[in-house]
Order: structure tokens, then sequence, then C-alpha cells
């Protein structure tokens, strides 16, 4: 493809695609059913399945097809450079925006041009990383991040010089695409920027930005929040402070302690803290609304955001998904499943995702499973990879296949239950390039066809989880402290029965009558009005903040675990019993259960009695075998190393 070609495509006429380009444009959007966000396309739902990789190949595109997956992925870069700054890797295609109005599509027609041509009906979307070029860097040096020794490190998030740029830029390409012969297979734009593409502040050895515009937007921001100067003063306790004068706190890293922060003396790092995350937010919003303006509501807009259940360090800047949750415009979100990759661990998204659900949002998982078809970037990318990066354990496979299928299968079986989507994500190319990986994927898409507008409301949780996103604010150890309170979501795996997971901001909207276990994990303070409005609750209530884990319920014994902040299943289990909480399995195997899903991730296999909470019949749909016709509880024997998923439907 040469810039000819893409001006032929921008205007309609080149001919392979002419009679394409004829066709009604697909509609995308997420509506919900039975309270469920659903992804819909042209009126109906959809599989919320897809697959990507980096190296996209026509020869892998054509295994997903045939697997059954029409949704697929590919990346796009404004920009010509890698998305690890740390790690220094190589760009994965070229740049798009080449000069000030001057933008090559050539990558993005040839990504285009491999998917159709194993899926002629696919549906795509793009992610694009609207990180700067580096002429664009160079050029403008008052708009980017501006380091201790005077050199500039890509854009500066507070830049309004830089984010009108990229949105000039970003209206360019969806002016291009809007027009293309692709649009009729282009459902939607995943907006990415920041560190590894994940909206994070590019960290290299320290976080740094002595840039003004940084300040100043700080100052605004200030006050915005404060009504006067007298309120800022007394807040920070800080007689000389005023809106002209404020600076951020010192959030570098350069200095950390292991202990908490006090809000009543350290608002100032608080208030730095809160304005580094909401800066973020400001700019997805402001692109999806861009993206939705220009494409005239009609293409899909999501960004990988709100990583409070796993990224701990608060200089990343995840901590102000609340605020975008109230984006209209805004359609999904997206993480990877945290990285504790091993087997009869429980691989969670990193967020609160039953709050993006309350909100009407789809979430989609970035399932980046490892294989043993994996390989590592150096040896498919040599060009690109640093020596010596990339190699180590998380990016390598499990050796055997029975293994790499039960992960994987642990994916879908979280994915059902808790009814949300993602792409199977083939980094590098052909990890799932095997017989049974791509049944696993086929598996995934017709369970989801069979059952999942089905309504079944009789699983309902009994726990809800509250976060606070604004906990790692408090570290100033900068992630330790805090990760030792969140790493109980590996406890909540494996406890026999599910958990609901909320942001605290949402208590107010969340049904709580079902729930018997309320947990505020890592709240690190209370009012004495929710202090009482929590007592009042006639559940069993735990508060583990940064002193240790309270009891607070008038109707069992409130009790302190002063300095207690992480708890075993068997622990934990005290507190089920005394909530009263159904548990379906007693051994700590990881279990999903919800939506007449349940399923059972084991290590060790063997022999396993499950209790129901109501009399149900109980099918394994992948073998089509009836394990029970009526039955409140029943006995499966269990593979070693497997993930087996059962459908259970309630007898009337």
């Amino acid at each position: 493809m040469n810039h000819l070609l893409s001006l032929l495509f921008l205007f309609g006429l080149y001919l392979p695609f002419q009679a394409f380009s004829q066709s009604t444009p697909p509609l995308a959007a997420v509506k919900s059913i039975y309270g469920i966000p659903t992804l819909h396309i042209n009126g109906k739902a959809h599989p919320p399945f897809a697959y990507m990789s980096y190296f996209g190949e026509t020869e892998y595109y054509r295994e997903a097809a045939g697997a059954g997956i029409r949704l697929y992925c590919f990346p796009a870069y404004l920009g010509n450079r890698g998305i690890n700054t740390r790690s220094g890797i190589g760009p994965f295609r070229p740049g798009i925006w080449c000069e000030e109005n001057k933008f090559d599509y050539d990558s993005i027609i040839m990504d285009f041009e491999k998917i159709l041509a194993a899926d002629p009906k696919a549906q795509i979307i793009i992610r694009l990383n609207l990180d700067p070029p580096e002429w664009w860097e160079k050029a403008h040096p008052d708009a980017c991040r501006l380091l201790s020794d005077g050199r500039t490190f890509r854009q500066c998030f507070a830049s309004e010089k830089w984010r009108t740029a990229t949105g000039n830029a970003l209206r360019m390409v969806l002016r291009w695409l809007m027009s293309s012969p692709f649009r009729k297979n282009l459902i939607g734009i995943h907006l990415a920027a920041g560190g590894t593409e994940e909206w994070f502040y590019h960290i290299n050895e320290f976080y740094d930005d002595s840039n003004p515009v940084l300040t100043k937007a700080f100052q605004e921001w200030l006050r915005e929040k404060y009504s006067n100067v007298t309120f800022l003063r007394q807040t920070w306790l800080d007689n000389t402070v005023d809106f002209e004068t404020a600076v951020p706190a010192d959030i570098s890293g350069r200095h950390r302690e292991k202990c908490w922060r006090n809000s009543k003396t350290e608002q100032h790092v608080l208030d730095t803290f809160r304005f580094h995350t909401e800066t973020l937010v400001k700019n997805i919003i402001y692109f999806c609304k861009l993206t939705k303006d220009a494409s005239d509501g009609q293409l899909l807009t999501g960004a990988f955001y709100g990583y409070h259940y796993f990224v701990t360090d608060a200089r990343r800047g995840h901590g102000s998904m609340k605020e975008l949750l109230e984006c209209n415009e805004l359609d999904f979100l997206s993480s990877p499943n945290v990285y504790h990759r091993v087997m009869g661990e429980d691989w969670p998204p990193m967020s609160a995702i039953q709050s993006v659900q309350l909100h009407g949002k789809l979430w989609l998982a970035e399932n980046d499973t490892r294989t043993s078809q994996t390989t590592l970037l150096k040896e498919r990318a040599p060009e690109i990879c640093p020596p010596g990066m990339y190699e180590s354990r998380v990016w390598q496979g499990p050796l055997g296949v029975q293994t790499s299928v039960a992960l994987l299968r642990k994916n879908s079986a979280r994915m059902l239950a808790q009814n949300y989507g993602g792409w199977w994500f083939d980094m590098w190319g052909g990890w799932f390039s095997h017989p049974d990986f791509l049944q696993v994927l086929q598996e995934t898409q017709t369970l989801w066809q069979q059952y999942a507008l089905k309504k079944n409301s009789q699983m309902q949780s009994e726990i809800c989880i509250l976060l606070d996103e604004e906990l790692a604010f408090y570290d100033a150890s900068l992630g330790g402290l805090a990760d030792n309170i969140l790493s109980n979501r590996y406890t909540l795996g494996k406890i026999g029965t599910p958990s609901d997971l909320f942001l605290r901001s949402d208590w107010s909207k969340i049904k709580k009558n079902h729930y018997r276990l309320i947990w505020l994990l890592g709240v690190p303070e209370l009012t004495p009005t929710e202090i009482l409005e929590f007592s009042r609750q006639n559940a069993l209530v735990l508060w583990t903040n940064t002193l240790g884990t309270t009891v607070l319920s008038p109707y069992h014994a409130q009790k302190d675990f002063s300095g207690k902040f992480k708890w075993t299943p068997i622990e934990f289990s005290q507190f089920l019993q005394q909530a009263g909480v159904h548990r379906y399995l007693e051994t700590e195997d990881v279990l999903y259960v919800g939506n007449g899903w349940l399923s059972i991730h084991t290590v060790s296999g063997g022999k396993r009695k499950i209790q129901l909470p109501f009399s149900a019949k109980v099918v394994e749909p992948l073998l089509q075998k009836v394990i029970e016709d009526s039955c409140r509880s029943f006995e499966i024997d269990l593979p070693a190393r497997s993930t087996t998923i059962l459908r259970v439907e309630l007898q009337y």
C-alpha cells in the first residue's frame, strides 16, 4: 500500500471494496437485558467475545473465525514508538500521524485486509493509541511532560494543547474511517494512551512533571474543589497557600515510607493524587465525546481504566473510575485479568466490575492467557524486543495442553457467570493455534448463544464487597500496604460462594436486600454517619481499614481484629457461617457461580460435593450430560488440573 492507495480509499475509489462500501454500516450499542449490559449489533444481542493480536495474521484470524468468533480488535497508533517506555519495546505498527496535517493509513488498511480475508463479515473495534509521535513532541515541548533534567517525555496529560491537537488528529482519522469502505465492518474505537496503552502515567525511574501547565491545571482544579482560600488553608493546615501559589505535592516516588498517610495532616498529598487521576479521566471523557460526535453516535467507545483492585501504585493514575462511570459517551471498560497467573487461583479483572455494570457499561476482559503454544517476543519480533525483556515467568505459558485448556476454560467460566465479555489476546500470535484451545473459544461462543439471554436470578451472590478506589492514595509505600489488603481477592475466589464487587461510592445505588455479608475492603475512613448506617444493616458488616478489621453489626458480636488485614479461606469461613451465607463448596477450589452457571477450577481433582440453595437440574452442557435431574446437592468427580462448567436449572 502507498499514499495514493490511501487517498483512493478515502474517496471510495478502490474498486475491489466498492461493493462493500454500498452496504449499510453496522450500528453497535450497549443495551441492558435483565439489567445486564449486553453488546448489540444492528439491534440484536451479539456474543461479546473477540480475537486480537499485536501481530495480526490472516491464518490466526481464520482460526478464530472457524471457532465462531465474528468480533475482532486490532491496534493502531498515532505515534511511532513502543507502548512501554520502561522496557524500551519497539513499535508494533508505523505511526499514522506523519506531520501536522499528514496521515498515513496504510497500517490500518493492512489490518482490515488481513481480517476481511479471513472473515468478510467481521465486526471490528480498533484500539487506537493516542500517544504523540516523536516529531510532535520535539515541535511542541511546552505540551509535553517535563523532567527534572529538562528533557521532555511524551505528553503532559494536563496540557490543553496536547489534548486539542490530539483531538484534531483523532477527528481526521475518524473522518477517514467513516468514509472508507471499511466502515461496513467498523463498530467501535478503543481509546488508548499512556503506559502500555492503559491510561497509566508513563513511569521511568520516577514520576516527574514540572511543566507549568500542570501546575496551572492543578490550581484551577483547587479553585473548583474548594469554595474559597480559607477552606483550602484549613484543609491543608497551611496559612500561606492560595490558589495562585499552590503546587502539586511531590509524588515522584523518591520518598516513600512503610506507613499510611493521615487525611487530617496530608490532604495536600491526597489532593494531588485526586487531581492526578481525575486528569486522566478528563482526557478519556474528552476523546469519548469527540468519537461519538465524529461518528454521529454510531461507534462504540471504550478504554482501559479502573485498575484499583490490582495496581496499588497511585502514581499510575487509576483512582477516579467513579467519575468516568458517569460519562454517557463511554460504552465499555477493560483491563487484563490480574497477573497471578497460576493454576488453582482466581484471576479476577482489576476493577469493581459490578459497579461498571451498575452504570450500564459493558466490561470486556483482556484474556492474555498464556498457553503451551506461547512463544517469547524475541522469537516473534526480535527487532523490537530489547535484550532480556519479556522473558520472565509471566511471559511464559504452561507446559501442557491440558493445563492450558483448564486456564482458558476458567476465563470462559468467569465471563459467563458474571455476565461480561472480553477478547482472546493472542499477543505475539499463535497462542491459541491448537485444536483444543480453539475448541474452548468455540465453546464459549456456543454457551453464550444458548444460555446468556435466559433470565436466572436464583444464584445471586450473598456477599457484597465495597472497595475505595482511593485506598492507594493513603499508602506512602506506593503500593505494598494497599496490596496486602487487596490480596484478599485470591481468598474470595476460594471460599466456595460468589461475591459481588462494587465501588464504595455506589453504595446508595446497590440493591442490598439479598446480601448477608458486606465487606468494606480497604476503606480508609468512614464518617460517624456512615458507621451508623453500616451498623444498621441486616447483615454482617466487616470493615478493613488502615488499622485492621472491625466487625460492625448489632446482630453479631462486635469485635476488633487490630492489625489483621488478610484472611485465609479457612479463617474467612467463620464470617460466612456467622452471616448465614450459603456455601456451594467446602473445598478451596476456585468457584464461579451466577446467571445459571456453576463452574469449578481445581488443581487436585477428585470427588466434590456441591450444595445448592434450591432444587435444580444440573447439566454438563459441553458433554450434553445430565449430572442430576432434580437435587439440592450432588457429587461430581473432577479431573486434576481442570475447569468444569455446569448449568444449573431451577426446578419449580
